[in-house]
Formats: C-alpha cells, structure tokens, sequence
C-alpha cells in the first residue's frame, strides 16, 4: 500500500476528506522525524514502538574483494512492530 492507497483508505474509514488525512500523515511523520532526531521514544500500544539504537563498532568485509574493513559506530532508528500488527500478520 503506498501513501495514496492508505490515504484513500483512511479517508473512507473515517470520512474525513483526502487533504485532512494527508495533513494528518504529513504532521505524523514530522513528529515522529522530531522524535527520533531527540532520541525519544514512541510507543503506540499494540501498533508499534520507535526508538533509536546505538549500533557499535565491528568487523565486516568487503564483498567484493574479502578485505576486512572497520564498520564505525552510529545510531539506527528501530520500528519493532506491537502485538496487533503481529496477529494481523499471521492471520
């Protein structure tokens, strides 16, 4: 489902129109970038927690030519999905 198609169907389920909708994602995802950037978390019970990781430092290789190079340390935001989303994806 793209932005369009869960726009759509946001729009039907609640019959709000399509620009209400789109500017509600559009503030969703500025406020979760907001969060993220601070190093907050974001927790929706059931739907999903967002929080940032610290990766650290490791050993990894080149595909190409199998020579061993250092992977630095850095930070990942993590999307670890909640217990709706789970049985919905084995349902």
């Amino acid at each position: 489902m793209n932005r369009a198609e869960l726009t759509t169907a946001i729009a039907k389920e609640t019959e709000l129109t399509k620009d209400s909708v789109d500017r509600v994602l559009d503030a969703l995802a500025g406020t979760l970038e907001k969060a993220v950037s601070s190093g907050d978390e974001v927790k929706w019970p059931g739907v999903f927690t967002l929080d940032v990781v610290d990766r650290a430092a490791r050993q990894g290789r080149n595909p190409q030519t199998g020579e061993a190079i250092e992977i630095p340390a850095s930070k990942a935001a993590r999307l670890r999905p909640g217990t709706r989303l789970k049985k919905a994806a084995t349902a």
